[in-house]
C-alpha cells in the first residue's frame, strides 16, 4: 500500500510540476501574450476598417458605372429614335419619288415604277445595314446617284427634253446591280 502511496504521491508531484512549470511560463510570457492579443485585435479592426473601405470605395464605383450605363443606354436610346425618325424620312422621300415618276411618265407601267421604287429601297437597306462605314458610304453614294438620276430622268421628260418614253438612265443603274 505503501507503494501506492508513493507513487500516487510522485504522481501528484509530477503533476503539481507541470502545473508550476505551466505557470511559471504563462507568467513570464503573459506580455508577449497579451501584446499579441492586442496586435491580433488591432489587424482585425484594421482589416474590418480596410473592409469597409473597399466596400464604400466598390459601392461608388457600382454607383459610377450605373450612371455611365444609364446615360450610354439613353444616348443608344436616342440614337435609335433618330435612326428611325431619319429611316422613315427615307422611305417618305423614296415614295415621294416613287409618285415623281408615276406622275412624269403617266404611260410608264405601275410595275416599272414599283420596280425603281423597291430598288432605291434596297440601296437604302443596304446603307442602312451596312457595319462597316466603308461599305455603308459607299451604298449611301449608290442611293444618292440612283436618286439622282431618277430625278434627272423624270425633268428631263417633264421639260421635253428627251424623247425617251422610259427613265432609260434610271433603268441601266438597275441592270447594273
Amino acid at each position: 500500500m505503501m507503494l501506492l502511496k508513493n507513487w500516487l504521491s510522485q504522481l501528484m508531484v509530477l503533476f503539481h510540476s507541470v502545473k508550476d512549470e505551466n505557470l511559471e511560463w504563462q507568467n513570464k510570457n503573459q506580455a508577449q501574450q497579451t501584446k499579441l492579443k492586442h496586435a491580433q485585435i488591432l489587424a482585425e479592426d484594421a482589416l474590418t476598417a480596410k473592409l469597409k473601405k473597399r466596400s464604400v470605395e466598390l459601392e461608388h464605383e457600382i454607383s459610377l458605372l450605373k450612371i455611365r450605363h444609364d446615360s450610354e443606354l439613353l444616348m443608344f436610346k436616342t440614337k435609335c429614335n433618330q435612326d428611325v425618325k431619319d429611316y422613315e424620312q427615307y422611305l417618305n422621300s423614296l415614295d415621294r419619288l416613287k409618285k415623281s415618276i408615276q406622275g412624269s411618265y403617266t404611260h410608264l407601267p405601275e410595275a416599272v415604277a414599283f420596280t425603281i421604287h423597291h430598288h432605291a429601297k434596297f440601296l437604302l437597306n443596304n446603307m442602312w445595314e451596312a457595319t462597316d462605314m466603308e461599305q455603308k458610304m459607299k451604298y449611301e453614294m449608290q442611293l444618292i446617284t440612283f436618286m439622282t438620276t431618277v430625278h434627272e430622268d423624270a425633268k428631263l421628260h417633264l421639260e421635253g427634253a428627251t424623247s425617251k418614253q422610259l427613265p432609260e438612265n434610271t433603268l441601266k443603274l438597275i441592270q447594273q446591280v
